[in-house]
């Protein structure tokens, strides 16, 4: 879970470096909230891969559970 690079910012704000840099100077709190949710995000995208394994596996112990019983 690392922190984004300047350069997927710049992209996903729609600013420049020199902005985020002063955003990182000046309002520690605002970058800091930034750079959490991408940490934040990361880590649900994360879950919810593992979430959809979980449903594949599951999905083929019903199709081998329903193959036995007929």
């Amino acid at each position: 879970m690392s922190a984004p690079s300047l350069r997927k910012l710049e992209f996903d704000l729609e600013v420049n470096k020199t902005t985020l840099h002063n955003w990182k100077k000046n309002r520690p709190k605002l970058f800091q909230f930034i750079i959490q949710s991408y940490k934040e995000k990361e880590i649900l995208k994360k879950h919810l891969d593992l979430m959809l394994e979980q449903k594949e596996l599951i999905e083929k112990e019903i199709d081998l559970t329903k193959q036995s019983v007929i």
